[in-house]
C-alpha cells in the first residue's frame, strides 16, 4: 500500500501553523487524504473551502475538515498544532500552562476515534507536551512524538548554506536536545558534503570561526522570535518540516530526523522527550543511540533534560 494510495493526515487546530500543515501537506502530496479538526466551526469550515478551492492543482490530495471528531477517523497520522499560540517575548516554556490542560483534555478523545495512528505535536512546548500526552494516553513512545528540532535543523542547515554557497540539502548538521531556549548544534558531527564544517573553504571562501558558529547557534535559537515580532507567528516553515516528517511516516522511509520522543537511557537520559537524530518510519520514531555527542554537547543534552524536567514537573 502506498502512501498516496490510502493514506489519512489529520491537522488538528486550524489557526495559522495547523492551515499551513495542511496546505503544506496538500501542495506536497503528503497523503492521499487530509483533515483539518478544529472546534471553531466557521474558521475550521472556511480554512478547508479555501484549500479546497485549490483541489485541482493537488494532485491525488484531497482535503475534509470540521469542527465534530469524526473528521479524525482513520487517520494514520494525527499532527496537533492546536493550542494557544506563543506571544512576542513569550518563551515556549511560558506557553506551557494554557496548552498542557488543552492537550491532557484533547488526546483521549482523539485516540478514541483514531487508535492506531501516530501523533505528532507540534504544539508548544512540544517536548513537554509529548511526555504529559503520552502519560495522558499510555502509547507506545513510538508512536507520540514531537517535530522537536526538525524546523531548528532546517534553520541551521540554510544558515551554513548561505555562508558556505551550497544546497541547504549538502550541510549536515543537527539542532538537538529542547525545541526551545537551550537548544544546540551537534557540531562535533556537523559537515557539508563529507568536509568537516570548521575545515570548509571552497569557492574562495574564508574558513569558519568557532565564534561565527557560536552565533549561528544563537540566530537559529532566536529565529522565532523575530519571526513572531515581525508577523505574530512562525507557520510556513513549521507547515514544510511537518508535512515532511508525515511523508516519513506514511512512506515508511526509516529517515533520520531530529524529532522529540519519550527518551529511556539514552546517554543517562530518562522520562523526558528531547530532539536526537531518531529513525522515523511507519512504526513512528526510535532514537538512535549510538549518536556520538561530545563532552560539550553531552553536558548541553542533559542541560535541556533538566530544565524540561522541571518544566513537565511543574504541569502535573
Amino acid at each position: 500500500m502506498s502512501a498516496i494510495e490510502n493514506s489519512k493526515l489529520t491537522v488538528v487546530g486550524a489557526g495559522s501553523v495547523g492551515s499551513s500543515v495542511a496546505y503544506a501537506a496538500l501542495i506536497r502530496g503528503s497523503a492521499r487524504h487530509v483533515a483539518l479538526y478544529d472546534i471553531a466551526t466557521e474558521k475550521t469550515e472556511a480554512e478547508v473551502l479555501d484549500l479546497a478551492h485549490g483541489a485541482q492543482f493537488t494532485g491525488s490530495s484531497d482535503i475534509i475538515g470540521g469542527s465534530d471528531i469524526s473528521v479524525v477517523e482513520g487517520s494514520h497520522v494525527v499532527v496537533i498544532t492546536a493550542g494557544a499560540k506563543q506571544k512576542p517575548g513569550q518563551t515556549r516554556i511560558e506557553l506551557a500552562g494554557v496548552n498542557a490542560n488543552i492537550i491532557k483534555n484533547m488526546m483521549p478523545q482523539l485516540l478514541e476515534v483514531a487508535p492506531n495512528a501516530i501523533y505528532v505535536i507540534v504544539t508548544n512546548p512540544c517536548d513537554v507536551l509529548t511526555v504529559l500526552a503520552q502519560e495522558a494516553t499510555g502509547l507506545p513512545v513510538e508512536r507520540i512524538f514531537a517535530s522537536g528540532t526538525v524546523l531548528d535543523t532546517s534553520r541551521l542547515r540554510w544558515q551554513l548554506a548561505q555562508r558556505a554557497g551550497v544546497s541547504p540539502s549538502s550541510v549536515h548538521a543537527y539542532i538537538a536536545g529542547e525545541h526551545g531556549d537551550t537548544e544546540f548544534p551537534l557540531w562535533s558531527s556537523a559537515s557539508i558534503g563529507t568536509v568537516p564544517i570548521l575545515d570548509w573553504k571552497t569557492g574562495g571562501k574564508e574558513p569558519m570561526t568557532v565564534a561565527e558558529l557560536d552565533q549561528v547557534a544563537i540566530d537559529v535559537r532566536d529565529a522565532a522570535y523575530k519571526v513572531i515580532q515581525g508577523k505574530g507567528a512562525t507557520n510556513y516553515a513549521i507547515g514544510l518540516s511537518s508535512a515532511r516528517i508525515v511523508e516519513a511516516i506514511l512512506r515508511d522511509e526509516h529517515a533520520v530526523m531530529p524529532v522529540s520522543t519519550v527518551l529511556s537511557d539514552y546517554h543517562g537520559i530518562d522520562g523526558v522527550a528531547l530532539s536526537v537524530p531518531s529513525i522515523v518510519s511507519a512504526s513512528g520514531a526510535v532514537p538512535i543511540p549510538e549518536t556520538s555527542f561530545d563532552d560539550t554537547e553531552l553536558e548541553l543534552l542533559h542541560r535541556s533534560a533538566d530544565a524540561l524536567r522541571q518544566a513537565a514537573a511543574s504541569l502535573r
